[in-house]
């Protein structure tokens, strides 16, 4: 099935008033097979791919999530969104939420306050690659670049599994994978499918949001006769500048406008290759072996090309880019965080990832609540264990360096933030020295920065959105294998906020503490007595079942409107 989403201009001047869109969404198990092997995967009221979330800048969305999942936990995190005021509903589990457990409803509800393209996905125990994801496009009323398009797509490339993720988690987290292997994908998909088509019309200009909703591989994007002019990358407006070639690395987006051609002499074809290359610029003989044709269709009486060939792949360098903004390079770091990852081994042998030589547990409490419930010693990252706490006053200037000492590339996503991209070489550069003569004047800003192997990245933003907020590789695999470190931002902002009452029953249901340290002792706050200190192993504790599926459509309301997505 072809998951293709067209939001016409037309449509957009009933979004124009700031509202609230509710959804409604029962997280099931269902049967699908988008690349022609069926499984089970996770999808929503009863049917997959899961439905758009889409809003205008200012709207406020309600999710009322009932988790019919049977056997299994579940979460929600809304990828790239700010969540400023709300930092209870960003969705990881044990950091601003338990875990839904089954049988449970669960409420996010936060306000929209950026444009752009972005997505959701499970954060819980490595659960989005078995399906519960999709897109979210948020409208801008004063979009600089409106007037210069006539209709919007979406496009979403995955890998995608044939395995469960219990299975792929026992190979992962297995003392025989010594050489930290993580599970390789069998297919590619666009928009959940293998068979995508966007219709053109000639002399118009599209607007194509492009989201990667992967858990390992980047995908490389090239359409035949076609340039794109990249717009907007992870919700940031960005001065135009044009691409034939673009590599989307996992949880990134690109919002690029396509003029079509003049005349409808001939259909056009459009290239994916899902790279899953170590470092394909660098690498003697790089391999792509999953390539998906789409088809932008002018005449539908005229045949569709052959499949699209692309003989090399030269991207454009995202760095050059400059905000539209002209947001200037933000000045003297006032906090500076460096994180060098590399592979590690826990204390049972199971293979992890580290920041600093420590990787990401776990804690007994998750961390958000620690930070609402432990008064002024919030400030002190020692009471929050092993989740490699970092604490950022609220107004401070952050510089955040990765250094990654990996021979891959790996895409780092901050939570909470869009973060000023000031330095990213090439490979093999090593370890950031301190110098920072090759900052722009006007950085590139996004969520989710692909740091090159043997290199380095360096990052700024201000400490102005009070939260917990995580900072990890977006390879999903990595993540469970513990590369994460956490941001206390604005810890004095913190102090005795609630936790709402459906978030309190989530944990109460499972035995949860909602306060005090990492351990959950509310005495000498620095006792980490009973502390998770190993991740458990395997990091997937619940096991996969073919519960009864209830069936129905993903609804959303708008005021006394209902639509539904099928």
């Amino acid at each position: 099935m072809c998951l293709t989403f067209v939001f016409l201009l037309l449509s957009l001047g009933g979004l124009a008033l700031a509202g609230t869109v509710t959804y409604d969404w029962s997280i099931d198990w269902v049967t699908a097979a988008p690349d022609g092997f069926s499984r089970q995967v996770i999808g929503i009221n009863g049917a997959w791919p899961c439905p758009p979330i889409e809003a205008t800048v200012g709207d406020t969305v309600v999710i009322n999530v009932y988790n019919n999942l049977g056997s299994e936990s579940t979460g929600i995190h809304f990828h790239g969104l700010s969540q400023t005021g709300t930092q209870v509903m960003d969705g990881p589990s044990g950091v601003t939420q338990c875990p839904i457990p089954p049988g449970s409803h669960f409420t996010y509800s936060f306000q929209i306050d950026s444009p752009g393209s972005y997505w959701y996905h499970s954060h819980n125990k490595g659960q989005y690659p078995d399906g519960l994801r999709g897109p979210i496009v948020v409208h801008d009323p004063a979009d600089p670049y409106a007037g210069q398009y006539d209709e919007e797509f979406v496009l979403t490339t995955s890998d995608w599994y044939h395995d469960t993720v219990p299975v792929l988690l026992q190979q992962l987290l297995s003392p025989s994978n010594t050489i930290f292997l993580p599970p390789f994908p069998d297919a590619l998909l666009l928009n959940d499918s293998q068979n995508v088509t966007f219709q053109f019309t000639a002399g118009k200009t599209y607007k194509i949001d492009i989201i990667s909703m992967a858990a390992l591989a980047s995908t490389f994007i090239q359409f035949d006769s076609h340039t794109m002019r990249v717009i907007g990358v992870d919700g940031t407006y960005i001065q135009q500048h044009d691409a034939y070639q673009i590599r989307v690395a996992p949880a990134q987006r690109y919002t690029v406008l396509l003029n079509a051609q003049p005349t409808t002499r001939r259909n056009y074809a459009f290239l994916a290759s899902l790279d899953e290359n170590r470092d394909y610029l660098n690498d003697a003989n790089p391999v792509y072996p999953f390539n998906v044709t789409g088809y932008l269709v002018y005449d539908d009486t005229k045949p569709l090309p052959g499949p699209y060939i692309v003989n090399q792949w030269s991207i454009v360098n995202d760095f050059t880019f400059v905000a539209l903004d002209d947001q200037a390079l933000l000045g003297t770091p006032d906090v500076e965080i460096t994180l060098n990852f590399a592979f590690c081994l826990d204390s049972g042998g199971i293979p992890r990832a580290c920041f600093n030589n420590i990787s990401y547990v776990p804690q007994k409490v998750p961390s958000l609540f620690t930070a609402l419930s432990t008064g002024p010693s919030n400030s002190n990252p020692t009471i929050y264990g092993q989740i490699s706490p970092f604490i950022a006053p609220g107004g401070s200037i952050v510089q955040l360096t990765i250094n990654n000492l990996d021979a891959a590339i790996h895409p780092f996503h901050l939570h909470g933030h869009q973060f000023q991209v000031c330095e990213r070489p090439s490979s093999n550069s090593g370890s950031f020295n301190g110098h920072t003569r090759n900052f722009p004047a006007v950085p590139m800003r996004r969520d989710t920065v692909a740091v090159n192997p043997r290199s380095y990245a360096v990052v700024r933003f201000v400490a102005d959105n009070p939260g917990v907020w995580l900072f990890h590789c977006h390879i999903e695999w990595h993540v469970v294998m513990g590369l994460t470190a956490t941001l206390i931002e604005a810890p004095e902002s913190l102090r005795g906020l609630t936790i709402p009452s459906d978030h309190q029953a989530a944990c109460q249901a499972q035995d949860i503490p909602t306060s005090g340290n990492a351990a959950g002792n509310m005495g000498n706050l620095t006792d980490l007595s009973g502390a998770n200190t190993v991740a458990v192993y395997p990091d997937y504790g619940a096991t996969y079942s073919s519960p009864q599926k209830k069936r129905g459509v993903a609804r959303v309301r708008r005021g006394g409107e209902v639509f539904a997505w099928r």
